[in-house]
């Protein structure tokens, strides 16, 4: 599909209208304010504002039983997984549910997105429909945990199902008044194919890398280490609770993803401003396509693993003149392959196969690797900059350029910081790519006793080293190692622009949907929404949707 032809306006005109257009947004909380601001901008109101002018129903979990009341990652009394990653109207969807005991379940979909602040709408309700304890699965030779579930239910996807991300509540039947009814969720995307302004990558392939379902299957529960290479794991299994930052609650999210955690917040936001945005998966960027008949692609959260095709393909978008905005951290560090299921399914397998960059020195000091793929580009080509060690770890957002376009509006001076907006995982070691920018940098801390302190550690004993001198000649405390994230902004070759917000924590200064808790982690946390984020995001996306200066 051919991309969109975009306004040609004057410069003096084109600010004019964007200003116009951002205070209009700016002016008003719901939706109505960028729909305004989009008309202002030439472009008629769309289906996303229409979508969400429908009534929002609640969709949270109330009652989560897991396997192993302290450190469980199962709801095995209700749990389930979907045929497909994402699909698109008109496809036919299964949805593999287990319980046990064995006991009849209902299932609703939600739609999720701002819906009057509710977050989501119910658009079906199954059942109640006869559930069974469906079998467990024997690990491959390479520690795939691959279910071979019956379909519990199958539906075609309607033709008037919106593209998003849709929530499916699975709920049992309680044979008595004494007895609870359980819960869990089952995730898929619905894709479509319309030319929208943005383009939302979800980060499921990293969602699948950290499930541990049932109990020590992620790809960072490999025997051989936490960052080697020789395991798969497999899309044919629920998701299990996510493993870290479990000062979240996180089994009120089971099932989800990392859905919930990550990404919530900005689909919310978009929806409540009436953004046209429609969604993909990981997997639907294996070819350009997709992104080149969208204005804006935004990969969002903690969008760590991709195939090599994902690389290629958003090296297109950028050369080709789509807008890119990484709201992320930890992005493209891994290359991970697709391959068929164990029953030939395709793409339903990925693995830890490579080091986008390939390893340095320190990273193969601290124990990662070898990998089977050693030639893969470096991921900050792409991004502005690359993950670097140590991998995760928290701090504040501090602005480095204040005159830049992005922070008009927001009262930002040099060195004004956005408390703890740096988390969980972060981007340093800016490119080497002609008028790149860093527009925010500072420092991050990481506690001790993660994999990555091998680096601080006595190679005899084996014990963390105290008062060390750290990188750039910092000294260490003896329980914190810091690290230098930086923020970067570069223009594309067709008057598009690249932007690294360089977190995962972005999207939390954007909105607190219902449902929603704040991470933390190394004693850090973000305050939840910020104007100054808001209005920073605000100004990339109109520059974006607006055109050519």
């Amino acid at each position: 599909m051919n991309k969109p032809e975009f306004p040609n306006v004057g410069r003096r005109r084109f600010l004019q209208r964007t200003a116009a257009a951002l205070a209009g947004a700016w002016a008003d909380d719901g939706v109505g304010g960028h729909v305004r601001a989009a008309e202002g901008l030439g472009r008629k109101p769309n289906l996303v504002a229409q979508e969400n002018s429908k009534p929002g129903d609640d969709w949270q979990l109330t009652r989560v039983k897991l396997d192993k009341p302290a450190r469980g990652y199962r709801s095995n009394t209700v749990e389930g997984y979907c045929s497909h990653q994402s699909i698109a109207d008109g496809e036919t969807l299964d949805i593999m549910v287990s319980t046990e005991p064995a006991r009849p379940f209902t299932l609703e979909i939600f739609r999720m997105g701002y819906y009057g602040g509710r977050g989501a709408r119910r658009v079906m309700t199954l059942g109640p429909l006869p559930g069974k304890t469906q079998r467990m699965p024997e690990p491959s030779s390479r520690r795939a945990a691959e279910c071979r579930w019956e379909p519990s239910a199958t539906l075609k996807i309607p033709s008037d199902w919106l593209s998003g991300v849709y929530l499916g509540r699975l709920s049992t039947v309680s044979p008595n008044a004494y007895e609870p009814s359980w819960q869990s969720y089952v995730v898929f995307i619905v894709r479509d194919n319309r030319p929208a302004d943005i383009l939302f990558q979800c980060s499921d392939n990293t969602w699948q890398a950290y499930n541990r379902w049932p109990d020590a299957y992620s790809l960072y529960s490999n025997p051989a280490g936490v960052q080697k290479s020789g395991v798969d794991v497999s899309f044919d299994r629920p998701y299990g609770r996510y493993q870290q930052m479990e000062c979240m609650a996180p089994h009120f999210f089971v099932g989800s993803g990392e859905f919930l955690y990550w990404e919530f917040p900005l689909c919310y936001w978009l929806e409540q401003h009436g953004y046209d945005v429609t969604y993909c998966s990981n997997h639907d960027m294996l070819t350009p396509e997709r992104g080149l008949s969208c204005r804006t692609f935004l990969s969002v959260g903690h969008d760590e693993y991709w195939d090599l095709r994902q690389y290629h393909s958003v090296k297109r978008l950028i050369d080709g003149g789509v807008n890119t905005l990484f709201l992320s951290g930890n992005t493209c560090c891994y290359v991970s392959p697709y391959t068929p299921s164990g029953s030939g399914r395709p793409d339903r397998l990925i693995s830890r196969a490579g080091r986008y960059g390939g390893l340095n020195a320190a990273e193969a000091a601290a124990g990662m690797g070898p990998f089977p793929i050693s030639d893969a580009p470096s991921e900050n080509l792409i991004i502005g900059a690359r993950t670097t060690l140590p991998f995760d770890g928290c701090g504040d957002w501090i602005v480095t350029l204040p005159e830049h376009w992005m922070f008009q509006g927001t009262g930002m001076k040099k060195g004004d910081s956005i408390p703890g907006l740096v988390g969980w995982e972060w981007h340093g070691d800016p490119a080497d790519l002609p008028g790149l920018q860093v527009v925010a940098e500072g420092i991050v801390q990481s506690k001790t006793g993660l994999w990555h302190t091998a680096l601080w550690r006595d190679k005899v004993t084996g014990a963390p080293k105290k008062d060390l001198i750290g990188p750039e000649g910092v000294a260490l405390s003896g329980d914190l190692t810091p690290a230098r994230w930086t923020a970067t902004i570069y223009d594309g070759p067709k008057g598009n622009f690249v932007f690294n917000a360089s977190t995962c924590w972005w999207v939390q200064g954007l909105a607190s949907p219902p449902g929603h808790i704040l991470p933390w982690d190394h004693w850090v946390r973000p305050h939840g929404p910020d104007h100054r984020v808001q209005r920073i995001t605000g100004n990339l996306l109109h520059r974006s949707l607006a055109g050519r200066a």
